[in-house]
């Protein structure tokens, strides 16, 4: 069990590592990132409602038969970004220098879904190690496109770029967390993880259309609203071909 434990912490630190791609924005002009990054916008609503109705939906249903769940998500982090206007707008002054709320909103979706990514890894090292390894690598394929997408997110909601890697890296150590309480306590927990899933499905629905399509219908340029529009099926289709295996 020890074997399992130390192969199971190895996949999940790497894959938090992934979460650090947006390093590699910091090699490029601003001007080219800020031309990119409406587009990686785009590219994270397509993932993120691939990965809800394509991975964490049909999940969260097979187990509970009904997506009530889903909907107390999307009320969740409705009533969870009410509150952060709340908080920063309710002397009635404007906060300049204030995040967007979908940037907490994305942190803690993705916080959420990372978790469960780490208790899916652990499982499946239960199981066995090649099944482990097996899944393991496909959690990192689909990780790739959703943390540039995260990255983008992060940036455009008002994050400097440094910030930005910096807590999307933190968000993405909760799949460390739940790599371990997954091998620790999976099965006292494991009737649990389909409401989990079903609530960070319907926080990814929520983030992806109150808040990622306003910030599309802002762009006016026809050219770039149909770059827009191919990014955003692009980044569903990615998804859709990584959870066909």
């Amino acid at each position: 069990m020890v074997h399992e434990l130390i192969y199971i912490i190895i996949a999940v630190f790497l894959i938090s590592l992934i979460s650090l791609i947006g390093v590699l924005t910091l090699f490029f002009q601003k001007k080219i990132i800020n031309k990119l990054l409406i587009i990686f916008v785009a590219f994270a609503a397509g993932s993120l409602l691939g990965v809800a109705f394509f991975d964490l939906i049909p999940e969260s249903f097979e187990k509970l038969g009904n997506l009530n769940f889903v909907l107390i998500g999307i009320i969740l982090f409705f009533l969870t970004e009410a509150f952060i206007h709340w908080h920063h707008h309710h002397e009635g002054k404007e906060c300049k220098t204030c995040l967007h709320p979908y940037v907490y909103l994305n942190l803690i979706g993705d916080g959420l879904h990372n978790f469960l990514d780490g208790v899916i890894i652990a499982a499946s090292f239960l199981i066995n190690i090649p099944t482990g390894i097996a899944t393991s690598i496909a959690i990192v394929f689909h990780e790739i496109p959703q943390e540039l997408g995260d990255f983008a997110v992060l940036v455009h909601g008002g994050l400097r770029k440094s910030k930005a890697i910096l807590f999307n890296f933190l968000s993405a150590l909760f799949a460390v967390l739940g790599g371990i309480l997954g091998y620790v306590f999976l099965s006292k927990i494991e009737n649990f993880i389909p409401y989990i899933v079903a609530l960070a499905a319907g926080g990814f629905i929520y983030i992806a259309t109150s808040d990622l399509f306003p910030e599309l219908h802002k762009e006016r340029d026809y050219r770039k609203i149909i770059t827009q529009i191919l990014a955003l099926i692009l980044g569903i289709l990615v998804i859709v071909f990584l959870f066909s295996f």
